[in-house]
């Protein structure tokens, strides 16, 4: 009994797990760029800075049930409890006021961050149906790449008796990449999956 207890208590102090993603930018993906890029400063080259993913729930004019449950949903997809989005003015054609719940969003950093994007390229993507790669245009010029699933049901962990709406998301993956070019090669070296007619070096 005590051997046990004594196990117990070195599991609950031990340092959790790194993310694959993580260790894989640390020793593959950093030389990598190293080399492409001819930078020998590590904090000169491109790196993941947060993920955040958001709901739009318009249904929520004439049900506030639909706001709870993409709530709900993306805190089982990200295990981090989502900030609600609230309507800024009254539109009366969209039965719109002003304050009302219309969606929300989850900011992911350091582990959390690594984690969901190993999750959306090795399990979610793939699930997608007719997939034939990402835009590999979706950038802003300032490190941000930007992508949008029509579901939520292709992440493996959410029990599709339990979300039965079909609800979309939207996700930007934020770098420090300083242009397109740059952040792509990130990406890319991540394992996200490009179309194949991309001509990008």
């Amino acid at each position: 009994m005590a051997k046990k207890k004594e196990k117990a208590e070195k599991d609950a102090g031990s340092p959790p797990p790194i993310p694959r993603l993580q260790t894989l930018y640390e020793e593959e993906i950093v030389p990598q760029l190293k080399d492409k890029l001819k930078r020998d400063n590590r904090l000169a080259l491109p790196r993941l800075e947060k993920i955040v993913v958001s709901m739009g729930v318009g249904s929520a004019t004439q049900d506030k049930k639909h706001v709870d449950d993409a709530t709900a949903a993306m805190a089982d997809l990200t295990g981090q409890k989502p900030v609600r989005c609230k309507s800024r003015k009254s539109i009366a054609s969209f039965r719109l006021r002003e304050g009302l719940d219309i969606g929300c969003k989850v900011t992911l950093r350091r582990a959390r961050m690594y984690e969901f994007l190993d999750r959306l390229i090795s399990l979610a993507l793939p699930r997608v149906r007719d997939f034939r790669g990402l835009n590999p245009d979706a950038l802003d010029g300032h490190g941000n790449y930007s992508l949008g699933l029509s579901e939520q049901l292709v992440f493996p962990e959410l029990n599709p008796d339990k979300y039965t709406r079909v609800q979309g998301m939207n996700i930007t993956i934020c770098t420090k990449g300083s242009t397109d070019d740059e952040t792509r090669d990130l990406l890319k070296a991540f394992g996200l999956p490009f179309r194949r007619d991309d001509t990008q070096n």
